[in-house]
């Protein structure tokens, strides 16, 4: 039966007019759907409008039109007693649901959403499955049975190999068609009928979408049950609004669903629809808008939705016309002049007439994607992919990220996050940008304590990539992006308390009752200080100390050091910046000092007997730990501590069952730390290259010796001499043999110091007397002013 027959169904009683029942079957987030839909609406005003959605989302949809709602917005739907259950209902300034509800909304017109409720959706079927998602969800999920993109089927029927110019070409680029309203006064041969109607341009796509199912779905009806529940859903969802008195209705669903929904009215098909309803498994659940980004949109993310272009596609329903190219071109230009790549006006100019000959050529009604992408790399980005990079990334996909209003409903440590946010000024943005802090400006600490706490509630907003972690120094360095699953993540986190503190601060405890290892506490003791949670910092520190006076392996020990160190350091030099209790005074300092001191010690005691026996990937652990916890000694600036561990390093590198990798390392810090002279150095190097020692063995001391620095033997040449004529005397085979751990060592050095070093072997020359610098006290007293004040440290 034709789509835009009368159906066969309930309707009104003899002598009233017939229900207008039309079916406008759109692609999600496209804008030639939503301009259709819109003129649609426009054209023939209906007494209600349905549109395909969680049904239980109606309360919050009136929030669509406030002043602070600003799209790609998404309703999130989630399990009360389980939030990381949860599913996105994104929808774009250009998705045909958010053009249709804010119409309607605008128009005073009745609107309700008509797809299963959240509450069964979450719940799976009545057998118990669980539907479990962390990201986002499409109201359309491909089943078995239904391909996964319908509209690619039908680009193929037709002859194209790309879904997307289809589209473009058959209702993106389409002029606008006609919609005349339906007459809803003329009855049909039986008044007690209602007629669904499709209107243009939708029939054509409802008629292809009938055939296209009847090939997947022989018995005409979904294979997959929870397709069949959605579609009972929305068919009793439109039987609801007539015998609701509605006699004009039009529902906005998508494409594959049209034939569906057609036969709303069948005989028998309520009853059928109510057995497929009954029993349904349904969870508590709730509601809410969340903002979204155009990135999130795209299919590339994995969104099976998703459009290759969300960002094209708005720029296409903002500024529909005949200067929609011409647009485009203007703000690539401003993008690639904001990345130094030098535009013109003419060139823009230039870039729009090619476009336009393109699509002419290939017979195109408007040029698409793919003419203004081959445009732009001919003209703006000169046939070089960096430009093009630029375009893609800032206009063809694009940064936007939606707001929601505050009045809408949030959990409470939600409303303390958007607080703690609007106090930092940092506000959410889709666009990957870097943040550079100075510690000691108040606002930048209070921005770092935030995006520290966060990231313990598992909201990683932020990644640090350089800064306090590394050097103990007041400057930190951040690559933030907002993603939309982080509201997810934020509700998971609710129960842990209202306020961004009280949450940070329950997870660092739980945390710390479960952690089963040194290393995990220390790094965790880290973490709440670098986000200032002074009422979980004692409980962490307590676990620390009990667990590092059970801990029998050395080498976690060495791991645990260098957090404790960083944690130490941390509280003397923001003790001045931070309004809070610092770790560098009171009895939190001098209990943390007692467990590094504590550390020290066992370390000094057990470290030969922890480096002896180990193969060669051990040895190579051991040295990072050894390397890592004697830099961070150095780094504490306590005497005593650092000749323990050097003391203890001395027995290592003098043990003769410890393997030459750590042996070489020792000797190294050593020689570093003035407790081995240059002549005592050199003399151990020599033993370590005799012709008693196995040749890889001395590789591998060469290895740890040199430490990925190849410094020492540009200054040295006794040293190198000592290496060139170790090297000298290998045979073929040993020399074979050390190759490869040469090649790693030598190949670790920067490019100067290798360059130095083979000049040196290849002259023979020796370095020049050192000449005598007499230095001026008051200069240097001047420096190290200054170098105390980067450092934090009081002169």
């Amino acid at each position: 039966m034709p789509l835009a027959d009368p159906a066969v169904g309930v309707g009104s009683g003899a002598g009233e007019s017939v229900p207008v029942v039309r079916l406008l079957g759109i692609r999600h987030h496209g804008p030639g759907s939503a301009r259709a839909v819109e003129r649609s609406l426009q054209g023939a005003p209906p007494d209600i409008v349905l549109i395909e959605g969680p049904a239980d989302a109606d309360p919050v949809l009136a929030l669509a039109l406030h002043e602070q709602m600003r799209p790609p917005v998404a309703l999130l739907s989630y399990a009360l007693d389980r939030p990381e259950v949860a599913t996105f209902h994104p929808l774009a300034s250009f998705s045909p649901e958010w053009v249709a509800l804010t119409w309607a909304l605008r128009h005073e017109v009745p609107v309700r959403f008509i797809d299963l409720a959240s509450k069964h959706a979450l719940a799976g079927s009545g057998t118990g499955e669980q539907l479990s998602l962390s990201g986002e969800c499409d109201t359309d999920r491909a089943g078995p049975s239904r391909p996964a993109d319908p509209l690619a089927e039908l680009a193929l029927a037709a002859g194209y190999d790309d879904a997307e110019r289809w589209w473009e070409d058959m209702v993106e680029h389409r002029g606008d068609a006609s919609c005349e309203a339906p007459d809803t006064d003329t009855e049909a041969p039986d008044a007690a009928l209602p007629d669904l109607a499709v209107d243009e341009p939708f029939v054509a796509i409802g008629e292809a979408m009938h055939a296209l199912r009847a090939m997947y779905e022989p018995t005409g009806e979904p294979i997959d049950a929870a397709e069949q529940r959605r579609e009972a859903h929305m068919r009793a969802a439109i039987r609801t609004a007539v015998r609701d008195g509605y006699r004009h209705v039009v529902v906005v669903c998508g494409a594959w669903h049209v034939p569906a929904l057609r036969v709303a009215f069948e005989t028998g098909r309520a009853r059928r629809d109510t057995a497929t309803l009954r029993g349904l498994a349904k969870v508590k659940a709730a509601v809410t808008w969340v903002p979204w980004t155009h990135r999130r949109l795209a299919s590339g993310t994995g969104y099976s939705a998703g459009v290759t272009a969300p960002g094209w596609y708005h720029h296409l329903y903002t500024h529909a016309g005949a200067d929609v190219i011409a647009r485009w071109f203007s703000e690539a230009a401003q993008v690639l002049r904001a990345g130094d790549h030098p535009v013109s006006a003419a060139d823009a100019v230039e870039a729009t007439r090619l476009a336009e000959a393109l699509a002419a050529i290939r017979n195109r009604p408007l040029a698409g994607l793919a003419e203004v992408d081959d445009a732009a790399r001919a003209v703006l980005g000169q046939g070089t992919d960096a430009p093009m990079r630029m375009i893609s990334d800032s206009l063809v996909i694009g940064h936007q990220i939606g707001a929601v209003p505050d009045a809408t409903p949030m959990v409470p440590l939600a409303r303390s996050l958007a607080a703690e946010q609007r106090r930092c000024r940092l506000k959410p943005d889709g666009a990957r940008r870097t943040l550079e802090l100075d510690l000691r400006r108040p606002l930048d600490l209070h921005r770092s304590e935030l995006l520290h706490r966060l990231g313990l509630l598992g909201v990683v907003w932020g990644v640090e990539t350089e800064g306090r972690s590394s050097a103990g120094t007041f400057r930190e360095t951040w690559s933030l992006r907002w993603e939309p699953e982080l509201e997810v993540r934020i509700i998971e986190s609710a129960a842990l308390g209202t306020t961004v503190v009280a949450a940070s601060t329950e997870a660092v405890l739980q945390r710390a009752r479960s952690a089963t290892s040194l290393g995990d506490l220390t790094v965790l003791l880290e973490a709440a200080l670098l986000a200032r949670l002074d009422d979980a910092v004692p409980a962490v520190l307590a676990a620390v100390s009990q667990q590092s006076a059970m801990a029998l392996d050395v080498q976690r020990l060495l791991d645990a050091l260098p957090p404790l160190v960083r944690t130490r350091r941390y509280g003397d030099i923001r003790s001045g910046s931070s309004t809070g209790t610092s770790t560098g005074t009171g009895d939190t300092a001098a209990l943390l000092d007692g467990v590094i001191e504590g550390l020290v010690s066992r370390v000094a005691a057990g470290l030969v007997a922890a480096c002896a026996g180990l193969a060669d990937e051990a040895s190579a652990s051991m040295a990072d730990s050894v390397r890592e916890a004697q830099a961070a000694l150095g780094l504490l600036g306590r005497d005593h501590l650092l000749t323990t561990f050097v003391t203890a390093l001395a027995g290592v590198s003098e043990h003769p069952r410890v393997h030459g990798l750590v042996q070489g390392l020792a000797t190294r810090l050593l020689t570093d730390a003035l407790a081995l002279s240059a002549a005592a150095s050199q003399q151990r190097v020599s033993r370590a290259l005799s012709i008693g020692t196995p040749p890889t063995e001395a590789a591998f001391f060469v290895e740890g010796f040199l430490g990925g620095s190849g410094t020492v033997l540009v200054h040295d040449p006794l040293l190198l001499g000592v290496l060139d004529g170790w090297l000298a005397t290998l045979t073929g085979d040993a020399f074979t043999d050390v190759v490869p751990l040469l090649r790693r060592t030598f190949g670790a050095f920067e490019a100067a110091e290798r360059r130095a070093i083979g000049e040196r072997v290849r002259t023979g020359e020796t370095p020049s007397a050192a000449v005598s610098v007499e230095l001026d006290p008051e200069r240097v007293a001047a420096a190290l002013v200054t170098v105390g004040q980067l450092l934090g440290v009081s002169p």
